[in-house]
């Protein structure tokens, strides 16, 4: 054999473990999956209610940056409106 011949063969050895690897572990997760059952009705309930309570937050914490901001923006405004008539 070769050293050429033996190349081949070390690489088709290591790509036929790896191709054999992948298909094992491709169906080990499709059997786990089947085996896990789907969330019950009340846990999606209680999770869609959580979601909109978190909705609800975020929408009020965005109202309340801007109007943070919209003030900041006012006083920076007159601020320079000052600094100007000074000069």
């Amino acid at each position: 054999m070769d050293k050429y011949t033996a190349i081949v063969a070390f690489a088709s050895v290591i790509c036929g473990t790896l191709l054999v690897a992948t298909l094992i572990m491709s169906i080990a997760k499709v059997i786990t999956r089947r085996r896990h059952p789907a969330l019950p009705d009340a846990s999606v309930a209680r999770i869609e209610e959580r979601l909109s309570r978190m909705e609800q937050a975020i929408d009020a914490m965005a109202v309340e940056v801007e109007r943070v901001s919209e003030g900041q923006r006012f006083t920076t405004k007159l601020l320079s409106g000052r600094h100007v008539e000074q000069t």
